[in-house]
């Protein structure tokens, strides 16, 4: 956010965005300094690769999350907190015989069906993540963001049956 002078909030203008990404790249991409030292070349080349990794994250809203977390110290423990609401998990679990249940009969409409499900799903939780977030409510947030996780997860795992079917 400091890189591209930008509040550090959840809701970021894409646009403001990738003007202010254009700018840095402006000022730093290594084009500009061929002819340089071989210090001042390793350094723009070091302040593109961060340019453009800042300019992933804020522009991915998971990434963002994560990301907006951790700055305000919240650490999301991917490794070790699993612990999720009984109800969601459950939700977990259905969705997954579902995909088994899937990928065993060879169901490409049982598939459209859960990948419909988890878009409908993700949808309306990316954004609650995000109000949270914005009103300072970063523990919460984290706990929603640990449950996007999940879904992108089982999403990817979806991608996968249907990469299946069509080989």
């Amino acid at each position: 956010f400091e890189l591209f002078q930008l509040p550090a909030r959840f809701d970021v203008d894409m646009e403001t965005l990738d003007s202010a990404y254009r700018e840095v790249q402006g000022r730093v991409h290594p084009d500009r300094f061929v002819n340089a030292s071989d210090a001042e070349k390793r350094v723009a080349m070091q302040w593109a690769t961060r340019a453009n990794e800042a300019h992933q994250t804020l522009k991915n809203p998971m990434l963002r999350a994560r990301y907006l977390c951790e700055l305000n110290g919240v650490d999301l423990q991917t490794e070790s907190n699993t612990a999720m609401p009984l109800d969601f998990l459950m939700e977990q679990m259905e969705l997954r015989e579902a995909l088994s249940d899937a990928r065993a009969a060879k169901d490409a409409g049982a598939l459209d069906e859960l990948d419909a499900r988890i878009r409908g799903e993700r949808k309306p939780r990316l954004a609650q993540v995000g109000k949270l977030l914005d009103a300072g409510d970063y523990r919460q947030a984290a706990q929603g963001v640990r449950a996007l996780m999940f879904l992108d997860k089982f999403g990817d795992e979806l991608h996968y049956a249907f990469e299946a079917l069509e080989s």
